[in-house]
């Protein structure tokens, strides 16, 4: 943890620093979209990147979970962030499927499923070298909104070295063919007021025409499993056993985006970047 803070510290003053020195940081070379723009989320939908707001599309997106010690995913996200960074939100589209709104949740059972996932997620963070983490409880426990076709959850987790804590708010926008993910990472004291500029954005969020949920037609396909698997890892939660929560412990170790001290050194990187960028437009 500390050393990857004083790498971030390190990259932050290159940044502030000389202009040929600043072009060879990783950071900076990233190849962000700044708002106002529509941004492509792959063929499935699109996004309206608001003024004040930034985008990273796959590639940057990659680059920016590699200097962050995030683990590669193995489909394609996407990054959005505002200005003051007080949160980061990565969209990730499933392609499992109709999923099916007309299951129970039961907020216990899915909870002790992250709790096991993450204990075996544990193991692979001590052979990388990565601080260990701890599912504390629900921030928020999950609900389904039925109008808009969205399931959401927020789940605290902690730094077991640092005691340090972060909260992923999760969404999940149900389609015709599959799913948008969506979390949003940020700091515990930020959260609120996170979520409610998140939800504001996700207005200019729209499914490419033949993909929202209102416009399933018999016979296109049905994802395996329901509401409660895409909250612990959808098919992973399925290969391991039909119809309970143990999850796969390789979910688990994706599911927690960044620690808490680099999300805040990165803050403050980005905050700099802004101005250069907006200074040159």
């Amino acid at each position: 943890m500390k050393r990857f803070l004083l790498v971030l510290v390190a990259l932050l003053l290159a940044c502030v620093g000389e202009t040929a020195v600043a072009q060879q940081d990783p950071l900076t070379a990233l190849p962000w979209q700044m708002g106002p723009t529509t941004a492509k989320l792959g063929p499935h939908a699109t996004l309206n990147v608001p003024d004040g707001y930034a985008f990273l599309d796959p590639a940057g997106t990659r680059s920016l979970n590699t200097i962050l010690h995030d683990p590669t995913k193995s489909v394609d996200q996407y990054t959005l962030a505002p200005k003051s960074l007080k949160w980061i939100a990565l969209f990730s589209y499933q392609d499992i499927g109709y999923v099916k709104d007309d299951e129970k949740l039961d907020p216990d059972a899915i909870l002790q499923s992250y709790r096991e996932g993450t204990e075996a997620a544990n193991k692979e963070r001590r052979e990388r070298g990565w601080d260990e983490l701890n599912v504390v409880g629900w921030y928020a426990a999950p609900q389904y909104d039925s109008q808009i076709k969205s399931l959401a959850w927020s789940i605290l987790g902690e730094d077991v070295k640092s005691h340090q804590r972060i909260v992923n708010y999760d969404t999940r926008l149900l389609g015709r063919h599959g799913v948008m993910g969506v979390t949003v990472i940020s700091s515990q004291s930020d959260l609120t007021a996170a979520i409610a500029d998140f939800k504001n954005t996700l207005s200019g969020f729209q499914f490419a025409s033949g993909e929202s949920y209102a416009e399933y037609r018999p016979g296109d396909r049905v994802a395996e499993y329901g509401l409660a698997a895409l909250i612990t890892g959808g098919a992973l939660a399925v290969a391991a056993k039909k119809g309970l929560f143990t999850v796969i412990g390789s979910f688990l170790i994706a599911a927690w985006k960044f620690v808490l001290a680099g999300f805040v050194a990165l803050s403050a990187w980005v905050k700099n970047l802004f101005k250069k960028k907006q200074s040159t437009q």
